[in-house]
């Protein structure tokens, strides 16, 4: 790329920039931020600053372990559904269906309240090396927020993978191609690629989800918010600041999804 075509890329971004309804987006915003900088109390900010950070690293490795997790759970019963017998597929499709059709808040309480209040009448429980996690609320939380992404998701991989084109599955298996190789090298890639910008908006929504754990006393940026409306009967600046963390957040996540699909190397279809 020579440097007159990198000065009118660069100058034809800034025009973009220049067109009238950005400049009065761009206004409108900067007012937002100096109406709230100047007009609202933000003196309870240092107070609450070190649990704020740990709520917000709560809330980022809850929806990093769970959307792993569940990924990994979406996988075998997205292919289950679309290349499974009858006795694999009937499963992860009542799995599916059961988790979708639930509000996640009640398949939550179900873990939390009901199965959480099992475990304390059994001795062996009680004694045994799990205890110690299994009396703390987090455990459930994740694996609700686990189950529910891997519902949603295994019903995305499963359209992803009847998706990829079955002509190139058997010219992999007449080349010999064993069928752990065809899945690795050639069936979960294009499927993955496939389900890649559902993933984006499955991740957000996770991101939106994770807020639920508060309700089993879980502390996430949702809770720490909560405790600051309650000390400090503030309701706007809080909830602000949190509405501008999770966005935050996001655009991060949509940045970086961007990116990845960005690196795909074959356009897919």
């Amino acid at each position: 790329m020579t440097s007159e075509t990198v000065i009118i890329d660069t100058a034809a971004r800034a025009s973009l920039w220049l067109q009238p309804h950005r400049i009065v987006l761009i206004l409108i915003a900067l007012g937002l931020v100096a109406s709230a900088a100047f007009f609202m109390r933000w003196d309870w900010l240092p107070q609450y600053w070190e649990m704020g950070l740990t709520g917000i690293w709560r809330a980022l490795w809850i929806l990093a372990v769970t959307c792993t997790l569940g990924f990994m759970i979406a996988v075998p019963v997205g292919l289950a559904q679309a290349a499974g017998s009858i006795w694999v597929a009937a499963p992860a499709k009542v799995f599916c269906t059961i988790i979708r059709g639930t509000p996640l808040l009640l398949q939550l309480w179900l873990l939390y309240y009901g199965l959480g209040s099992l475990f304390p009448q059994y001795p062996w429980i009680r004694e045994s090396w799990m205890w110690p996690y299994l009396r703390q609320a987090w455990p459930y939380g994740v694996l609700a927020l686990t189950l529910s992404f891997a519902g949603y998701e295994g019903e995305v991989m499963r359209g992803a993978f009847a998706g990829v084109p079955k002509g190139q599955l058997e010219a992999a298996r007449a080349f010999g191609m064993s069928r752990w190789k065809i899945f690795r090298r050639i069936w979960l890639p294009q499927a993955f690629y496939r389900a890649l910008p559902t993933l984006t908006g499955e991740t957000v929504l996770q991101l939106k989800s994770t807020p639920l754990v508060a309700t089993i006393s879980v502390i996430d940026i949702f809770a720490v918010s909560s405790k600051v409306r309650q000390d400090t009967y503030l309701t706007y600046e809080p909830l602000l600041l949190l509405a501008l963390i999770y966005m935050a957040i996001t655009g991060i996540l949509v940045f970086a999804f961007s990116r990845i699909e960005a690196r795909i190397p074959v356009k897919i279809g």
